[in-house]
């Protein structure tokens, strides 16, 4: 077995399907019953942001802001916030099921997943006390809404050759640059900002939207999320308090990228979210559908697809639900000072990435397989499947591309490897034994590094289903995971590599 880390025996999360409470409470009505707190996040979605689409497409003045308020009046904007600034302090795992729930509909999910998660778990694992005292409580109640600002028209992947320029004058911060791809910006009161102090120390910064010098400019033309707000955030002579840096000078990657690593796990929901609401409504229209005088949901290859749709989400739910139980052992075990935190936030860096590439790419093929389903009407907009195919696309984009994902992942985990932080075993399936050999090569090229976190991911989604139920653990995905495995193998090797039988 790929000893990727250390298998949590934790229950991986609930799948309920039973009717949505109707009656009017907050999540905090239920904390201590998981399931009631999270039917009331699918609640939430259900009757508050799919009987409004349209609205949120065309980005209905004020719908948005409300919609965040009225979610963060349900409790629903601080899940894993802490308690003494307005959250309900609960574990990251819930956290990821209550936003798979709210992500039925992409737009609604970014905005949502933004400002409850990677806008806050920054000023939350680093923040002084006086910070955390100003900041949170708004955010957590939905008043406020947050944004994250990393990227910048010539910084991408690349974040840390941004060029915003952070100086202190007279005991001010005095900021400039352009911010680029910026969730929320429409909507933001608060904006988390990487800038460079006297453009050499990589910093943080907490700008608010109100500050003398923030604007943001004109909304950009995307293919898909049409309800989200993405602009740039323009920062000339920006003028922020001396106490609005966050954390130390010159180490704001701390703050970036650990925020980036809880982002990237629940981004990985974020796409779940979505993807469950795909296969339901093609499964209704398949039960619907009448082709030579019966459902099409009849016919042996639909069925398949939705086989194969269900093994892919199975896994990608697995994969989550593991890595979250993770997550909350490590903020038990090293949580609560700023050094632990960031111990936490970084100790499943690795599995956090892997479940953002196979949840994002889950996605992507699960629901173009829904799309298919609707045949030609599919194609059209007129019918729901098309909204979340566009919407689709980006998640394989942001967060960090799942190119750069890749390289993270196997330079990262050899690394702990060398250091004694994880290790490799002997292999138990053919897709841990591919792993086992592929990951005894030592290069450094792009290639070498992506094939080898290909079979890291394989391994762990195979780990992943197989601890959860044993069952599951069936012919549907293990076809495919071997042969991505050995075609993994084969480009590392160079010699061929023989599949088992099924």
């Amino acid at each position: 077995m790929v000893a990727v880390t250390t298998p949590s025996s934790r229950p991986l999360g609930c799948t309920f399907l039973g009717a949505p409470p109707s009656s009017i409470f907050t999540v905090s009505d239920f904390v201590g019953d998981e399931n009631l707190m999270i039917e009331a996040a699918e609640d939430f979605s259900r009757k508050e942001i799919l009987t409004r689409l349209e609205e949120i497409d065309r980005q209905e003045p004020g719908l948005m802001p409300r919609l965040i308020r009225e979610a963060g009046a349900l409790g629903l904007c601080g899940v894993d916030a802490p308690e003494a600034y307005g959250g309900l302090g609960l574990s990251k795992n819930l956290a990821a099921r209550i936003l798979e729930m709210m992500s039925l509909n992409g737009s609604f999910s970014v905005t949502y997943g933004i400002t409850s998660g990677i806008s806050q778990v920054g000023l939350t694992l680093f923040g002084t006390e006086g910070q955390k005292q100003r900041f949170l409580p708004s955010l957590t109640s939905g008043e406020s809404i947050g944004a994250y600002a990393l990227s910048e028209p010539n910084s991408g992947s690349d974040a840390l050759s941004a060029t915003t320029r952070a100086d202190l004058r007279d005991g001010k911060w005095i900021l400039n640059g352009t911010k680029m791809w910026i969730s929320n910006a429409q909507w933001a009161d608060l904006f988390l900002v990487m800038a460079k102090i006297d453009g050499q120390q990589f910093s943080a910064f907490l700008v608010p939207k109100d500050a003398p010098g923030v604007s943001i400019s004109r909304e950009e033309h995307k293919m898909g999320l049409k309800g989200s707000s993405t602009a740039r955030l323009i920062l000339e002579n920006a003028d922020i308090p001396a106490e609005n840096l966050l954390h130390e000078p010159g180490k704001g990657h701390q703050v970036a990228f650990n925020a980036l690593n809880i982002g990237r796990f629940k981004l990985a929901s974020m796409s779940v979210g979505p993807t469950r609401h795909a296969i339901e409504i093609a499964a209704a229209y398949a039960a619907d559908r009448k082709q030579f005088g019966q459902s099409i949901a009849s016919f042996g290859l639909i069925q398949q697809k939705f086989r194969k749709m269900r093994a892919w989400y199975h896994a990608a739910e697995s994969m989550i639900y593991r890595t979250g139980a993770l997550i909350d052992e490590a903020f038990e075990q090293d949580g609560g000072t700023v050094d632990g935190n960031r111990k936490a936030a970084e100790e499943y860096a690795v599995e956090c990435s892997i479940c953002k590439v196979f949840s994002t790419e889950a996605q992507s093929w699960i629901t173009d397989e829904a799309l298919q389903v609707f045949g030609g009407y599919g194609f059209t907009e007129e019918f729901p499947i098309a909204r979340h195919y566009r919407d689709a696309r980006v998640s394989r984009i942001y967060e960090g591309t799942n190119e750069i994902n890749r390289l993270f992942i196997s330079d990262r985990f050899r690394r702990r490897v060398q250091a004694g932080l994880a290790t490799l075993g002997t292999g138990d399936s053919f897709v841990a034994e591919c792993a086992v050999e592929g990951l005894k090569i030592d290069r450094t090229d792009q290639e070498t590094l992506g094939a080898q976190s290909d079979l890291l991911i394989l391994a762990y989604a195979e780990q992943s289903v197989r601890l959860r139920d044993v069952r599951e653990h069936d012919a549907t995905l293990i076809p495919f995971f071997n042969a991505r495995a050995a075609e993994a193998l084969q480009s590392l090797t160079g010699a061929p590599v023989a599949l088992p039988g099924v």
